[in-house]
């Protein structure tokens, strides 16, 4: 897995009912709060937030815009 840091943009592996969130919501990690805990901020498109919280590592996937490495 990708290392998680501050401004990573990251996906939601799992359901989270209690907060109203869903497997896939995107997020952005606007704090590291222990080893492996993060605050993820979600906004809507209109740059709203609409959920702000402390998730672990592992229910969370980190979010590519480009290629890692330059194709051959």
């Amino acid at each position: 897995m990708a290392e998680l840091e501050l401004l990573s943009v990251v996906a939601l592996v799992r359901d989270i009912p209690e907060h109203g969130l869903l497997r896939g919501q995107v997020g952005t990690i606007v704090e590291a709060l222990a080893s492996e805990v993060f605050e993820v901020e979600f906004s809507d498109d209109n740059g709203h937030a609409y959920a702000a919280l402390a998730l672990k590592a592992r229910d969370l996937m980190r979010l590519h815009h480009q290629p890692i490495h330059e194709a051959a």
